[in-house]
């Protein structure tokens, strides 16, 4: 069992040293800094500046989760507290068919439905032109893909709360909205946590429905009707085309590290604020 362990850590290990060791060509023709901090994007002339791909990547992710995690922390609560058994009975079976529907349907109701809304009723209230393929859609959509999982994952936390914590507070006067806030929050904070980490690492490399959203512009957006262009788009989008320009192919494998690095520095951060958040709930 220990020996099993260690091997699946060692995979993770092993794509690491593997990407970066097909990273390699462009990392001897820039440095590192150079790479993350320009703009140019001209493979033609082996200029590979990886800045819009990043903040694009940041921006959609960032807008997902502001859009989904009052949705979801209030959903949850609903179908936990308030959501008669029978409405219970009816929404979880369709939250749960939400993580079932494929990338790609989702990145098709993005196009008909959230690029219009954009461009024809959001959009002009604050800027000039949008087409509507923005980070903005691309955050939206991504939204809609990681709410199942932070739904289901923040109810199972609730369910896990022991009822004498709530009958207590009850008891003491507290309204249910009051318990909710004082001690549930509170007691389901770290999972929360656990749940918010899962859901930003899954919108991190979701690749199909935020390709068919975004514009795939490689321009560093400004605001949230700008097109962008995240890491994995750029991935999909041109692996296995172009790869006869020099270097190409190890520029986008540098793009597959940096989506990596991203995410595993990601998860080690939450993992340390959610052990020092536990240690002081604990105090």
């Amino acid at each position: 069992m220990l020996l099993l362990t260690i091997s699946s850590v060692l995979v993770v290990v092993a794509i690491g040293i593997g990407l970066y060791y097909k990273s390699a060509p462009v990392l001897d023709h820039a440095s590192w800094w150079h790479l993350l901090s320009s703009s140019e994007w001209k493979p033609l002339k082996g200029l590979f500046g990886f800045l819009p791909f990043i903040m694009g990547t940041l921006w959609v992710t960032g807008i997902s989760i502001i859009i989904a995690l009052p949705l979801c922390l209030l959903s949850s609560f609903y179908i936990t507290e308030y959501a008669p058994q029978r409405v219970r009975k009816i929404l979880v079976p369709f939250v749960n068919l939400l993580s079932g529907i494929p990338p790609v349907i989702f990145g098709v109701w993005g196009v008909l439905f959230i690029i219009p809304l954009i461009q024809n009723h959001i959009a002009p209230h604050f800027v000039e032109f949008s087409t509507g393929y923005s980070v903005l859609a691309g955050g939206i959509v991504l939204a809609v893909m990681i709410f199942p999982l932070i739904v289901s994952i923040v109810c199972e936390v609730l369910n896990t709360i022991p009822k004498e914590l709530k009958e207590a507070s009850l008891s003491l006067g507290a309204t249910k909205w009051e318990t909710i806030r004082k001690v549930y929050i509170r007691k389901a904070t770290p999972g929360i946590i656990a749940a918010t980490v899962l859901a930003i690492s899954r919108a991190f490399g979701e690749t199909i429905a935020v390709l068919m959203v975004c514009g795939n512009n490689a321009d560093v957006p400004h605001s949230v009707f700008d097109s962008g262009y995240p890491l994995p788009a750029l991935i999909a989008n041109n692996y296995g085309e172009m790869l006869s320009i020099p270097m190409y192919d190890s520029a986008l494998m540098f793009a597959a590290l940096l989506l990596f690095i991203i995410i595993l520095l990601f998860n080690i951060i939450s993992r340390v604020i959610l052990a020092r958040l536990e240690r002081k709930l604990a105090a």
